[in-house]
């Protein structure tokens, strides 16, 4: 599929009224795990792409332009709230929040198999991690506070056992940031996967500093402001891998390719039909953008999209959300590694005087007492033992024990 070669249908045919904008929500109780990560995905790339808009308009003076981009980002807000009125009124907070952490584990690993950037692939798996540590958290405060069945929200395809310990994961500012990746000098699928796990993650971090003051319990309150605070540096991290040596047009061009191939991919992955459909539509309408934004950079840029895409404009391999549980328990083994400026190294390899030590001392205070340790204390205090989902022995001993969680490993040198 070449989104470049489908004729684009007239830009105003987005526009509808609003009974055909707000659809009907998914059955929380009956939908596919995978279904509910595809309309968090779609989600949350719509709010990238109507953030980027908005951004460049700010940073342009030419009003036919500006009137432009208004035409184009009305159409991506109404795709962004038929996508968001999927989500039923009835799935909770820490429901979605379920959801989030799942596409963050097994969208990051499904990117990472298939990235041929090694430097790309590490930020990947690195974070990877994390995320997954993210989801254990909030299962166990789900099954602490009876909020649910972290069971069932993710069904067969994602186990739910420790990654690095949170508290592990507060790294000082200076090593979040990456190396840029020059987009000329790497293939298409690497570009879509930087595009596209950055809007996951923008997303997610936005989502949690917007609903932690809203959380009924102090213990939930606390779960998702530290846990706010990392999606930062994730952010931080993935953001700083895109090129900013490209120009305004050329970012507008990619990241509407980004949003046709997803939700080609998306269409072609679907099991419901429904949604499958609109899927569909959105994809139509986003190749309209999607020429709009090669003429746009044509017209004010002097360039045709092929010098943006000199491979040719077709699609790499689709993304198909696929379960990845022995990726993820591979991944898990380099769990001590740490963040060191544009690179990563083992704990007990970086110097006594390294700033991760004292940034990370200073941010967690005392240990005992920050909500993502306190959720699995009082967990294990309830039950005996933390909440897991795995099919087998952890494949990191230090983090077998479900009677105690480890705040050493990975922030304690020797641990």
């Amino acid at each position: 599929m070449n989104p470049f070669e489908c004729k684009p249908q007239k830009a105003d045919r987005i526009f509808t009224s609003w009974n055909k904008v707000l659809v009907k929500p998914y059955n929380k109780n009956e939908v596919d795990p995978y279904t509910r990560l595809r309309v968090i995905l779609m989600n949350g790339t719509e709010f990238e792409s109507v953030r980027f808009s908005n951004a460049f308009t700010r940073h342009c003076a030419n009003n036919d332009v500006r009137r432009r981009l208004a035409v184009m980002r009305r159409g991506e807000q109404i795709q962004q709230k038929r996508v968001a009125s999927l989500k039923p009124s009835n799935e909770s907070i820490l429901e979605h929040t379920i959801g989030y952490e799942q596409l963050a584990v097994d969208l990051t690993a499904n990117l990472a198999v298939t990235e041929k950037n090694s430097y790309v692939k590490k930020q990947l798996d690195f974070a990877l991690l994390e995320d997954f540590d993210h989801l254990y958290r909030y299962s166990d405060l789900m099954e602490l506070e009876k909020g649910g069945d972290p069971k069932k929200l993710v069904g067969d395809y994602t186990e739910i056992m420790p990654g690095r310990p949170t508290v592990a994961e507060y790294r000082h500012p200076h090593d979040d940031v990456n190396f840029s990746i020059n987009c000329y000098l790497n293939d298409l699928k690497t570009k879509l996967n930087i595009n596209i796990i950055t809007a996951a993650e923008q997303q997610t971090m936005n989502y949690y500093m917007n609903v932690g003051n809203l959380y009924a319990s102090p213990l939930g309150r606390k779960l998702y402001n530290e846990i706010a605070m990392i999606e930062e540096q994730h952010v931080t991290g993935y953001g700083s891998l895109k090129d900013p040596m490209i120009s305004w047009w050329e970012a507008l061009l990619m990241n509407e390719y980004t949003e046709c191939y997803l939700y080609y991919s998306c269409y072609m992955d679907e099991k419901d039909e429904r949604i499958k459909k609109i899927w569909e539509m959105h994809f139509e309408e986003e190749v309209a953008h999607l020429h709009e934004a090669a003429d746009l950079l044509k017209t004010y840029e002097g360039k045709v999209w092929q010098q943006v895409f000199p491979e040719g404009g077709a699609f790499p391999e689709l993304l198909k959300f696929r379960s990845q549980k022995e990726y993820v328990r591979e991944i898990l083994k380099s769990v001590r590694l740490t963040a060191v400026e544009e690179g990563w190294e083992e704990l007990d390899k970086v110097p006594d005087t390294f700033r991760y030590f004292g940034y990370n001392s200073k941010i967690n205070g005392k240990v005992q007492s920050v909500g993502t340790h306190l959720v699995i204390d009082k967990a294990i205090s309830a039950f005996k033992y933390d909440y897991r989902v795995q099919n087998k022995e952890h494949p990191v001993k230090a983090l077998s024990d479900r009677r105690k969680d480890n705040t050493d490993l990975a922030r304690v040198k020797g641990k």
